[in-house]
């Protein structure tokens, strides 16, 4: 693991841009975009439209460390070039954010009012070449629909599990039981998550950290004790479909919270701006998410 990079991700100000859209969720990332289902016939075609997009946005002047610490990539954006360099080694070398790596194969189906991840019987090569492209850590998602206790124990025995196998690998592991903001009784839900987290990390070897990146949350503040743990890196909080105005909102009463948007990031991008409408949408999302993420 990077000295320099952890340092960075543990110190400085800023958010992690999640640009990690995998083949369930490229085709409406795309469509946001404005880039129609019909204007590609392989799945080869749409994740070169969607490789060009994430390209975009990391060659935009705005996209740099002054306000963005880290970047998620899905597995064939970490294996593509950005001008001439591998997509980690540009964003770390040309923009000084430190890259991850979604390592999720997707959910299950929906059992206990939970969606686990799906089975990874790739990982251990997944992690290897993670390291070979020089990746700082890694991001797994799973899904919390109601507050049903087993099955949020069985989501965060899953997590802290493979969170494990990804400190073996000297990787910084992301766990993400992601709590629906939907759910009936969501603020329930994300009380009963954070209380089997409190009680996970206090199992981790010592020394070792892992970072945790939540819905964020209905009550205020509820994440302040994992923010102050030890064994916790950052915190940072998904934008989970609200809009970006929203998501920021209710972020920045959260204090020591950082954002990792996906959706909110790109809102209003669309293909056929100019480069400066694009670039100036951007900075301005780029810009507030900032500001929210540093209350």
């Amino acid at each position: 693991m990077d000295a320099s990079q952890l340092q960075r991700m543990a110190k400085d100000p800023g958010f992690i841009a999640a640009l990690d859209q995998s083949g369930g969720s490229t085709p409406g990332a795309l469509s946001r975009y404005g880039i129609d289902p019909s204007a590609y016939h392989s799945t080869d075609e749409m994740f070169d439209l969607i490789h060009a997009f994430r390209q975009r946005i990391m060659t935009s002047p705005s996209f740099n460390g002054e306000h963005v610490l880290g970047a998620i990539l899905f597995a064939q954006t970490m294996e593509r070039q950005v001008e001439g360099l591998g997509s980690p080694d540009y964003l770390w070398q040309r923009k000084h954010v430190v890259p991850f790596l979604k390592v999720d194969e997707g959910l299950a189906e929906a059992a206990n009012g939970v969606r686990l991840m799906a089975p990874l019987p790739g990982l251990p090569a997944l992690l290897e070449r993670a390291r070979e492209h020089r990746i700082f850590g890694t991001k797994m998602r799973s899904v919390v629909l109601r507050a049903d206790r087993g099955g949020i124990e069985a989501v965060l025995d899953q997590q802290f599990a493979t969170a494990e196998r990804i400190l073996h690998a000297d990787l910084m592991p992301i766990i993400e039981p992601e709590v629906d903001i939907k759910a009936p009784d969501k603020a329930t839900a994300e009380a009963m998550v954070t209380v089997g987290i409190l009680d996970r990390l206090a199992t981790l070897p010592s020394g070792r950290q892992v970072m945790l990146k939540l819905t964020i949350p209905t009550e205020p503040g509820l994440y302040d004790e994992l923010v102050r743990h030890p064994a916790v890196l950052r915190v940072v909080a998904l934008s989970g479909g609200y809009s970006q105005a929203e998501a920021n909102r209710l972020l920045a009463a959260n204090h020591g919270v950082i954002a990792s948007f996906s959706r909110a990031l790109s809102e209003g991008l669309r293909v056929s701006m100019t480069t400066a409408e694009f670039n100036a949408t951007l900075e301005a999302s780029i810009n507030a998410i900032y500001a929210a993420s540093m209350t």
